[in-house]
């Protein structure tokens, strides 16, 4: 495989020639169609089918046609200008980048913002983006991590249902859209993540059968057939994700992926789909010399999946821990319902804390198995973690963010938990100023029967868990559009407030966490008073951050460890700044100290 330029579809040569190619490893014949002209391709290897040729050129609309049947759009298709049932557009993606001193920062400090571009800013594009850079920056933001952007049907998504993985959306500024926003976001001094969906391709506009054997029905996803990564016929189905990954990284300069549940990926051959990613990248890295992560979704509690391919593991960066959530949410007061029935609070989230998985071996009641293993040897920072995400707040008939869900102090408590947690934070967007608008799950689907589906699947998901009445209907155009941000929010005085509280909690984790290895915290539970105490080592051994959790509702009066002294308070969501009730007052601070209900606060101290 070809690591700098990509392989398959159509592009374009230093001579401006089209050089095209495509898998159809069943087909007779392949032709490239324009609509002045029919050209026919020449078989290549291992099922590919080839040309070179100066008679298509950049801005042509163009089909492949396979044993003169029906006109298909290129699998690896870089733009659908007439959405997914439509040709697709030669495009050339050579770029006038100016980011050529940027250096990816560690992925130690990655502080995370998901956005989901079209519900973002009021234009709903990556210009959109754009725009509201300074914001982020402004906040502490160091990464943004970007809902999927794959071309998808319709007018709306929430992106998990994209058919052409090489093409960006066109309503969201298509390719040269996506490279501008990261060339600034470089500018800026901003890492960009790109959530990639290997795990399925999206119902409607997916063409792929008709050109190989790129689904397999010896296993099953919730979204249908499993992609064809280990069955017959999958060395080309491997390529074309491989190749999607490589292009993000090479031709977009995206920094870091996201792999979307990659537990979904049925993989048992000799050499894992994940890992051979893992090579190819690692491949890129040398010949450019740019650093980029690999960063999966995973629920499997399997450390595998983060471990060196060296140490007979798949080699990710890091993955999402969902567990740290749900300990998180019940602790708060969230119903152990459904998936959160797992969890059991304070204990969990203790767990947590130290081991990033919750369940390590123990006997799952939603799962109904032993499930999980310990994640030795790993660093902290390759977890994580949120008090909400897409996921979250859409798994909800209602999507409710934590605004809506919880007390104004139990809010500040949960973002110092993330953000004074030893994992990488992830926020979501408009979180950082207690955003109230919902986030639902939205579709703009074509087929009837197909849009019946929908609704009824998401009514039947809800079933076990809320009884909140009627489910928000994902085809009506309404229900994204109450899922869009409100940015006068911040305006307001409570939303203000939020927001330099959100801020504060950032500064002071880069200025005493950045720039050194996170371990766990040591943590104690107080099971009776519903609290944690965190310690939490600084790059100067004899420092630490000592961090109390009141998740009660009532006031805790706490001796201050003898190993410890306290140097000074350095936030405390209680305090009148920050629009809390107050912080009760203290003889001082070498005893004994009081702290409010529901509220964090954080002290710098050293070891005696």
């Amino acid at each position: 495989m070809e690591i700098l330029k990509r392989g398959i579809g159509v592009n374009f040569n230093p001579l401006n020639e089209a050089v095209v190619k495509v898998w159809a490893p069943g087909a007779t014949q392949v032709s490239i169609a324009t609509e002045t002209l029919l050209l026919e391709l020449k078989p290549d290897l291992a099922g590919y089918w080839s040309l070179c040729t100066a008679l298509i050129k950049p801005g042509d609309l163009y089909w492949f046609v396979i044993d003169k049947e029906k006109r298909l759009a290129d699998p690896a298709s870089l733009a659908q200008p007439d959405g997914v049932h439509g040709g697709s557009l030669a495009i050339n993606t050579a770029y006038n980048w100016t980011d050529s001193s940027w250096e990816n920062i560690p992925l130690q400090d990655y502080i995370f913002y998901e956005i989901h571009t079209a519900a973002f800013s009021s234009e709903g594009t990556f210009k959109g983006i754009i725009n509201h850079i300074d914001h982020l920056i402004e906040l502490g933001i160091t990464a943004i991590e970007l809902m999927p952007v794959a071309s998808f049907p319709g007018k709306r998504n929430w992106g998990y249902d994209g058919v052409f993985p090489f093409s960006v959306q066109e309503s969201y500024g298509g390719a040269a859209g996506l490279q501008e926003l990261v060339d600034v976001c470089h500018q800026k001094g901003l890492a960009v993540v790109l959530d990639v969906v290997y795990n399925h391709v999206g119902p409607e506009g997916n063409y792929l059968s008709a050109f190989g054997p790129y689904f397999t029905d010896k296993y099953k996803t919730p979204w249908g057939n499993a992609v064809n990564f280990d069955d017959q016929g999958s060395d080309g189905v491997r390529n074309y994700f491989i190749e999607n990954v490589l292009m993000w990284f090479r031709d977009f300069h995206i920094d870091a992926l996201r792999l979307d549940a990659v537990h979904a990926i049925k993989d048992f051959g000799a050499l894992h789909i994940l890992e051979e990613i893992r090579c190819h990248t690692s491949l890129l890295l040398e010949k450019t010399g740019r650093k980029h992560y690999l960063i999966a979704e995973c629920d499997l509690n399997d450390p595998r999946y983060i471990t060196a391919i060296g140490e007979n593991g798949l080699g990710m960066d890091a993955q999402w821990v969902d567990e740290f959530h749900h300990a998180l949410r019940v602790t708060a007061g969230e119903p152990a319902r459904g998936y959160y029935e797992d969890f059991s609070g304070i204990q969990h989230l203790a767990k947590s804390y130290i081991d990033a998985y919750v369940y390590t071996g123990m006997y799952s009641v939603v799962r109904e198995k032993t499930f999980g293993r310990k994640a030795f040897g790993k660093n902290d920072n390759q977890f994580v973690v949120f008090s909400q995400n897409h996921d979250q707040i859409g798994n909800r008939m209602l999507g409710e963010r934590t605004s809506k869900l919880f007390s104004f102090e139990m809010c500040k408590l949960m973002a110092g938990a993330v953000l004074f947690s030893p994992f990488l934070p992830l926020l979501f967007m408009g979180e950082e100023w207690g955003e109230t608008n919902p986030f639902l799950y939205f579709v703009d689907h074509s087929d009837p029967e197909l849009i019946t589906q929908v609704r009824n699947g998401r009514a039947e998901e809800f079933a076990a868990m809320f009884d909140q009445g009627e489910t928000p209907d994902p085809q009506d155009e309404g229900t994204f559009n109450q899922s869009r941000l409100n940015w006068e929010l911040i305006g307001e005085h409570r939303h203000a407030c939020i927001f330099r509280y959100y801020q504060q909690l950032i500064s002071l984790r880069k200025k005493y966490f950045s720039f050194i290895a996170h371990e766990s915290p040591e943590v104690s539970v107080l099971e009776a008073q519903n609290s944690l105490l965190l310690e939490r080592k600084c790059a100067d051994p004899t420092e630490l951050i000592w961090c109390v959790l009141n998740f009660s509702t009532e006031q805790l009066v706490l001796d201050i460890p003898d190993h410890i002294s306290i140097l000074k308070e350095l936030i405390n969501s209680a305090s009148l700044i920050w629009l809390g009730p107050g912080e009760p007052s203290s003889a001082d601070l070498n005893h004994q100290i009081i702290v409010s209900p529901e509220s964090f606060i954080a002290y710098s101290a050293k070891y005696v």
